[in-house]
């Protein structure tokens, strides 16, 4: 749940530059979180290097490969269907293909979708992408192949993922791996490990390539990014039995987000996800330092309520939480905040729920991520707390939260009507060919006319109007930023 789950994004297939030299063909499909569209692009980095070109054409396939996602039981029952569907055209029309699934649903359902159900010939967990090559070579020699073994050390630091299906003008660059939060409604510590952190100078080097590439605009990524820590490389847990000059050297991220906004100060900045225990005032700090690092934070909460919030394992109190919100407020007064919640955790009385309705009412979020509790096997929750929240009293605390979210949504766009805002055009509106889309600092969608802008531009935006979640405006020059 700490991770954004982008709807439109869900099963997109993956495509990048042909090689002439390659001549088997990969078809390859993500869902879940922007993690998991990361994770593809370093495996198709991988699989390049190794003779495979992508393709749309499911039926031409040599390999089939699906990442996948645990968090939400309706994404693990959309890629069950996938499967079935990859296993019917298998038998009907390419027997050869080999299917494979990748991610955390590889981890947790190995041995179902291996030898019970034998839906698959491969999985692969998220720690073992480097492997692809050999288990490949035991699948071409007829024999299942799996390695779900999670690393200490793992980070794809020295992999130059492959961009695909990009706009070209903004990217993800993942930070961390794992998470050392157990947060007992998550599966992630489980699926991805430990927490280990990727060796600041190989993040600059990525951020720097993408910046002689024409790219604008970078999201750092990780399940926890303000607990990224590099002391030398191995688990954040460790860090208590490193040396002194480890700790003296150490980077945390308020110093790798400082780091990333000198090395490229053109580039706009963005990170995901933060969680209210681990964020600390000095990444507010260099946010306020640095105006191409974006007034933007995505603050999960999943509840109003202290003893759900204990019950989930939250590691935060409703009072820190105003808290943290206010500081945030008070070092940055016009910057955005959206989050994530939960209806309906197991045992959540109706009172309690009132309590996330008032939190709400006091933070005003921008946007958010709402979903009804889902019992997720291998979860603290699933193996302690009984689901006991019938799913009509879930849904309709789940739409209360929603109709709220609407309308605190509304409230935060209306107040920028009147002001000139800069926005990174990334593509054309999806209502009309005649405008374009892009998104201001505080990570709002705003459209205006074309006229003679192009993608990749920054330029400032008078806003005049607004729906709940969309600026709309007329471009009136470029900004000082191109």
């Amino acid at each position: 749940m700490e991770k954004i789950i982008d709807e439109n994004k869900q099963g997109e297939n993956l495509i990048l530059e042909h090689k002439e030299s390659n001549s088997r063909k990969l078809f390859i499909e993500s869902y879940g979180c922007q993690m998991n569209f990361s994770d593809s692009e370093i495996v198709a980095s991988i699989l390049s290097e190794e003779g495979f070109n992508t393709t749309k054409s499911l039926e031409d396939a040599d390999l089939v490969l699906v990442n996948t996602c645990s968090i939400r039981d309706k994404a693990e029952q959309t890629v069950r269907k996938r499967l079935e569907k990859y296993n019917a055209v298998k038998r009907s029309k390419n027997p050869k293909m080999k299917i494979g699934v990748l991610g955390c649903m590889a981890e947790r359902l190995k041995s179902k979708f291996l030898e019970e159900e034998k839906m698959v010939d491969l999985v692969v967990g998220p720690d073992a992408y480097k492997d692809l090559p050999n288990l490949i070579s035991e699948v071409d020699d007829g024999r299942n192949a799996i390695n779900v073994i999670l690393s200490k050390e793992e980070t794809y630091g020295d992999i130059a993922p492959v961009r695909l299906n990009s706009n070209g003008v903004t990217a993800f660059v993942s930070i961390t791996r794992g998470c050392d939060n157990m947060c007992t409604f998550c599966v992630v510590p489980f699926t991805r490990g430990r927490e280990r952190s990727r060796e600041p100078q190989s993040i600059i080097e990525e951020i720097n390539d993408l910046a002689s590439k024409g790219f604008k605009e970078v999201t750092l990524l990780g399940q926890n990014v303000d607990s990224y820590l590099w002391y030398g490389g191995g688990l954040k847990k460790d860090f208590k039995k490193a040396t002194d000059m480890q700790k003296a050297t150490a980077v945390n991220f308020a110093m790798l987000l400082d780091m990333c906004a000198k090395a490229q100060p053109k580039m706009r900045f963005r990170f995901s996800t933060s969680n209210p225990q681990d964020m600390t005032l000095d990444v507010i700090e260099t946010m306020a330092k640095h105006r191409n690092i974006c007034n933007y934070v995505h603050l999960p909460v999943q509840s109003g309520n202290n003893r759900i919030l204990k019950a989930m394992n939250r590691l935060h109190t409703r009072e820190e939480y105003f808290e943290l919100i206010d500081n945030i407020r008070r070092i940055i007064p016009d910057i955005a905040i959206s989050q994530d919640m939960i209806a309906g955790f197991p045992t959540e009385t109706e009172e309690e729920h009132q309590d996330t309705l008032s939190l709400m009412d006091y933070v005003k979020y921008d946007f958010g991520f709402m979903f009804a509790y889902s019992e997720r096997p291998g979860t603290l929750a699933g193996r302690r707390m009984e689901d006991d929240i019938p799913v009509d009293v879930k849904q309709r605390r789940l739409n209360e939260i929603q109709a709220l979210q609407r309308e605190h949504s509304h409230y935060r766009t209306k107040q920028n009507v009147g002001k000139v805002q800069e926005i990174l055009i990334e593509k054309s509106s999806k209502k009309s060919d005649a405008h374009w889309s892009g998104r201001n600092s505080q990570n709002t969608v705003a459209v205006f006319p074309k006229e003679h802008y192009k993608v990749g531009d920054f330029v400032n935006v008078k806003i005049t109007d607004c729906t709940s979640a969309t600026l709309i405006g007329e471009a009136v020059g470029y900004s000082d930023n191109n």
